[in-house]
């Protein structure tokens, strides 16, 4: 791998984590097309989503420590914030069930590339569907136990390259009857848990990383960070004037086009 393809793929990473198109998707098809580029299992991808989830622990750097520490106090919103944080935890348990269950099945699948472009098409009939049926503006605090697990179940099946984490787990709340800002909110807090379990995981890889890549690892997730941090509040901009049906039309074509490829 080369400081050009770390910082690319860092980029492509950080644009398409929050926009919902399918980071996964677009890390697969690129690894594909980039010559000479290996990684010990999917290291390097869960380094990046480390990058982008620095980003959303920064931006919600307000919300992450009202909750963190809401258990221990009283009064004010720490009601609300007590039972988001019981909601992410609940979310995170169908996701780790499905996570670890399939984790191996999910990786095989990123080198099939009719497997990714069909996936692609999938992830946009979700976010039009989701676009043409949103009916709710349900807030935080109206957020249930069967939403949390809705969502986790939905983000442990975002796994599978394709597939949008963040635009599946907010077609799933907006299809809920919850309001576009708030199911993104959301659907960014799920996804710490997962994103941190999963680079456990892959510590046992770090190994395997020559001496002179580790600072390509680091140069991407710094990328990452970077865009990351600015795609979210491209993301909540667009959710606010309902602007689903351009990403819908994208993830339609990108899948065409890699599918034609790849058959």
């Amino acid at each position: 791998m080369t400081l050009l393809q770390a910082l690319f793929l860092g980029l492509l990473q950080g644009v398409t984590e929050f926009l919902p198109v399918s980071s996964s998707g677009h890390l697969a098809i690129a690894q594909h097309f980039l010559d000479g580029f290996e990684q010990p299992g999917v290291l390097f991808d869960v380094m990046l989503h480390v990058g982008t989830m620095v980003a959303v622990i920064i931006y919600f750097w307000r919300d992450i420590q009202a909750i963190a520490v809401s258990p221990f106090r009283r009064g004010g919103d720490s009601g609300v914030h007590r039972k988001m944080l019981l909601l992410i935890l609940v979310g995170s348990v169908p996701t780790a069930l499905i996570g670890l269950s399939f984790k191996d099945f999910f990786e095989g699948l990123f080198d099939n590339m009719t497997v990714v472009s069909s996936m692609l098409l999938v992830t946009g009939t979700l976010l039009f569907v989701s676009e043409r049926f949103r009916r709710g503006t349900r807030k935080q605090g109206q957020l249930t136990l069967g939403d949390a697990l809705v969502v986790g179940t939905v983000q442990g099946l975002a796994i599978i390259p394709g597939i949008s984490r963040s635009g599946s787990t907010i077609a799933a709340l907006l299809l809920k009857g919850v309001d576009g800002e708030t199911a993104a909110r959301f659907s960014f807090l799920l996804a710490l848990p997962a994103v941190f379990g999963a680079a456990l995981l892959s510590l046992r890889h770090f190994s395997a990383v020559p001496a002179g890549e580790l600072p390509l690892y680091l140069a991407g997730t710094a990328m990452a960070f970077v865009s990351g941090y600015l795609s979210i509040r491209f993301l909540l901009a667009v959710i606010r004037r309902r602007r689903l049906f351009a990403f819908a039309l994208y993830c339609w074509a990108a899948g065409a086009l890699f599918l034609t490829i790849s058959l």
